[in-house]
């Protein structure tokens, strides 16, 4: 059984159609409120004396391409309570049908809502207009603002975190629900003070996931000192791994050392590595001058005003921290190698007809690598002995290292157990780490005591006093089923919210837009 539209089911309820009009691109429905009697705004009694009317307008959700106006014919009623200061009241619709003063719908309004919430101001308007919806930017982000919700549950299980209003500059907080997986709250900033007094308003907090920083850890231990924190995993296993990668970078001289690398003809560099070389060579004789001041008797400051050198520069220096490394950088021409050498003993050694030849192949580089790597070769042929040694970063050494001997090459497999072999007390900072990584791994603490024995005199000491200092909340981090990788998630979704806003997030409407799209 099928059933016709009627006029009135196009309109919001409570309203019945009195007339309409079409105006080019314009509908207008006069409308009227179907109820007999109005309820006092400041009584509540309801009246049927109608003292007068008046025409509203306000707009609804298009109709067949076209703008749709309802022109209200609301009335004012006489108000018959007694006790009542207010005589006369104008009749009220309800805020999900037309708010007072409001000149759109409530379903419109809701529309709106939505639009500025997953799309902010101008992009929304732009889709607006498409939309037949009359609305502006500066509309929809007020209406944002309006319609800004606060989450209300009792809050248990927490992840805080910083971002970055402007990188290394300024920066925010957020606090994740991770129970409901929802944000709570942002933070004008990152100080331990104000995380403190958030902290304090909400006692019912039993567990805080945070990440490694010391200010979020001391806010929580002075605001909320029986709550649980809980480092996060992901940092950790950061952590540890970039302690292995300074403790390679500070044993960077002893890897030359071990694998012969110290010697370096000059007369086999091309013109950009021999650049690299004198670079290489004024930082050494900086680095000399620097330790021979120091050695005297100079002190830092007056160290600094004879080189013209960064305080924390001199201080790497003094400390033996700046250890400088000549290497050449890795090639475009990694892939192209074993071709290359082909060709080369096969007689092919013009530098253009090669180039020309790898072109074909895919390569894409310019034809003065290929240059530079047949004059290194001619060079190299020449000389009796004594070619440019290569010498990974330590980055690649570090991974190298930590990586399974079957992914590693031959010439890898040898120059990683040169290393092993001349360095064991950087095979003891792998293991240490590799032990730990495993700890959090299979969520076991038992043999964390015995672990840190371990690491305090080794290569990643440091690390390992980091650790000490935040014991329970490591511990915790393994055993605990929460994380901050919640948190880290949301502050993703912060970021795109606000690159949409075009400099305009500030943190009441950001808040908004966050917690408002949940």
């Amino acid at each position: 059984m099928q059933h016709g539209v009627r006029p009135s089911s196009l309109v919001p309820p409570c309203f019945a159609v009195v007339r309409s009009e079409i105006d080019g691109d314009r509908a207008v429905v006069t409308v009227r409120a179907t109820a007999s009697s109005g309820a006092c705004p400041s009584c509540g009694v309801r009246s049927q004396r109608v003292q007068s009317q008046y025409a509203r307008r306000a707009s609804d959700l298009p109709i067949s391409g076209r703008r749709v106006e309802l022109e209200v014919l609301a009335r004012r009623f006489w108000c018959d309570a007694v006790l009542c200061g207010r005589r006369i009241f104008a009749e009220r619709f309800g805020d999900d049908v037309l708010a007072p003063m409001s000149r759109r719908t409530g379903r419109l309004e809701l529309i709106v809502h939505h639009l500025g919430l997953a799309l902010g101001g101008r992009p929304a308007a732009g889709f607006a207009r498409r939309l037949m919806v009359p609305v502006s930017n500066d509309t929809l982000l007020r209406v944002v603002r309006r319609k800004a919700q606060v989450p209300s549950e009792t809050l248990t299980v927490i992840g805080i975190d910083d971002f970055a209003w402007r990188r290394n500059h300024r920066y925010g907080t957020i606090v994740c629900d991770l129970e409901r997986r929802r944000t709570v709250t942002l933070l004008p900033d990152r100080e331990p003070a104000t995380s403190e007094a958030w902290l304090r308003r909400h006692s019912s907090i039993t567990v805080v996931a945070r990440d490694r920083g010391g200010g979020y850890g001391e806010a929580a231990a002075k605001a909320l000192p029986s709550a649980e924190q809980v480092a996060d995993r992901w940092h950790l296993m950061e952590n540890a791994s970039r302690a292995f990668l300074e403790a390679v970078r500070k044993s960077m001289r002893q890897i030359r050392s071990v694998i012969g690398a110290t010697v370096i003809n000059p007369a086999l560099l091309t013109s950009a590595e021999r650049l690299q070389y004198e670079g290489y060579q004024r930082r050494e004789e900086t680095n000399a001058a620097v330790m021979a001041m120091f050695s005297d008797g100079v002190p830092i400051k007056q160290i600094v005003k004879r080189t013209c050198l960064a305080r924390d520069t001199v201080r790497r220096i003094v400390r033996g921290q700046r250890s400088e490394v000549f290497r050449t950088r890795q090639s475009s021409l990694e892939e192209q190698l074993p071709w290359l050498d082909a060709q080369w003993d096969a007689g092919k050694r013009n530098s253009s007809a090669l180039w020309r030849s790898m072109r074909v192949r895919g390569f894409r580089g310019s034809a003065r690598v290929v240059s530079e790597w047949a004059t290194r070769r001619r060079r190299a042929e020449k000389a009796d002995a004594g070619t440019l040694a290569r010498i990974p970063s330590a980055r690649t050494i570090a991974r190298f290292m930590t990586n399974g001997r079957d992914k590693l090459s031959k010439a890898e497999t040898v120059l990683i157990a040169a290393i092993e072999t001349g360095l064991p007390q950087l095979v003891k900072a792998r293991e240490i780490i590799l032990d730990f990584h495993q700890m959090i791994r299979t969520r076991t603490v038992a043999g964390m005591p015995l672990w840190m024995e371990r690491a305090a005199d080794s290569l990643v000491a440091s690390f390992c006093s980091g650790v000490r200092k935040d014991e329970a909340a490591v511990r915790a981090a393994v055993t605990s089923p929460w994380s901050n990788g919640q948190t880290e998630g949301q502050i993703t979704k912060l970021k795109l919210v606000k690159r949409q806003m075009y400099g305009r997030g500030k943190i009441d409407l950001l808040q908004a837009r966050l917690i408002g799209a949940m």
